[in-house]
């Protein structure tokens, strides 16, 4: 098939607010308490899974037909790994939110650890990972077309290949980020939390802006977006 673009099809099994190459490990609740500063204790934690987990179940099997809606939640317990949330699929394609310890320690309150993992549940809900493997999957084909016809030799077809499947993907991470924020902002509000409160996580990370086919937006924009569907709920 075409080499260089499998390697960014990889990479988009992994839907999430930051880019990462961890793999999702058992749930850990030794780690879970090593994360846990004075703000967030375990049973916070496994509070906040118990009442957004049914939430997002039943919105998956609201929203989508035929998709496997039995959430599975669990910690990187790699101390080493930065902070951090993403959503992928396990071999029998059961949907996986996986979580740093790293991050647990970075939120300050349970809303924002709330609105995080209903964020990262509705990239599940809403097909992210298999739209940015179609989107990368079409780039890829035109751009080794494209070289090919112009005569270009077996590695230039490969990285043209490549280039095509990242502009591909990155053409929509932007909007598929903020589609999650709509969604989780539901989701973490069904669950009895306040996805504003929450989106105050924003405040504190490093803001990716609006560079040219960046994964994120801006964080001004994500929160706007927290706030204007919470006016409608």
């Amino acid at each position: 098939m075409y080499r260089a673009g499998l390697c960014v099809l990889a990479a988009l099994a992994l839907a999430g607010c930051v880019e990462t190459t961890s793999v999702p490990s058992s749930t850990a609740p030794a780690a879970v308490s090593r994360a846990t500063g004075p703000g967030l204790s375990v049973a916070d934690f496994r509070q906040v899974v118990s009442r957004v987990e049914p939430v997002a179940e039943r919105e998956c099997r609201t929203r989508t037909t035929g998709a496997n809606c039995d959430f599975k939640i669990v910690v990187e317990n790699d101390p080493s790994a930065p902070a951090n949330a993403w959503q992928t699929l396990d071999n029998a394609g059961r949907p996986v939110l996986t979580f740093t310890v790293a991050l647990i320690a970075e939120v300050q309150n349970t809303d924002e650890l709330a609105f995080v993992m209903g964020h990262e549940a509705a990239h599940h809900i809403s097909g992210h990972i298999a739209r940015s493997q179609e989107k990368a999957l079409t780039g890829a084909l035109l751009g080794g077309v494209l070289i090919a016809a112009m005569g270009g030799d077996a590695n230039a077809i490969s990285s043209a290949q490549d280039i095509g499947a990242t502009v591909g993907a990155r053409s929509y991470s932007k909007n598929y980020e903020l589609e999650a924020d709509q969604l989780g902002t539901v989701i973490a509000y069904r669950a009895g939390y306040n996805p504003v409160r929450g989106a105050e996580y924003f405040t504190r990370i490093p803001d990716p802006g609006d560079r040219f086919l960046g994964s994120h937006p801006p964080n001004a924009q994500r929160i706007e977006t927290v706030r204007r569907t919470m006016a409608t709920l």
